[in-house]
């Protein structure tokens, strides 16, 4: 997995590329943490993840509590079918905010 963030239109985006598994979701747990500790709403791009297992669900869902916990806003865009098949099957997909790229989302945020 690798992953880099970039701050666009209010929200730092965290994009994650490859394969998010147990050896390296404490990465992205931490790059979704580190923007949210910041006091920035954040969106997680999952569009280049092609595979994402349990540890990694738990580290969306840790940012999903943090996020609330904060009053920010927190979300996820270009989720990739890989992602969105597991989120499905965890029935994540309702919890989740899910938009198919910033400018979807911008629009949801009125």
């Amino acid at each position: 997995m690798a992953y880099q963030v970039k701050t666009q239109d209010g929200y730092d985006i965290v994009l994650l590329t490859g394969d998010v598994d147990l050896s390296c979701s404490p990465d992205a747990r931490k790059a979704i943490l580190a923007s949210l500790e910041q006091g920035h709403h954040t969106l997680v791009d999952l569009s280049g993840v092609t595979y994402i297992d349990s540890s990694g669900v738990a580290s969306l869902v840790e940012g999903f509590q943090t996020a609330k916990k904060g009053g920010l806003r927190f979300g996820l865009i270009g989720v990739s079918e890989a992602a969105l098949s597991v989120l499905e099957l965890a029935r994540l997909d309702k919890v989740f905010p899910i938009h198919a790229d910033l400018a979807a989302r911008l629009e949801a945020d009125g």
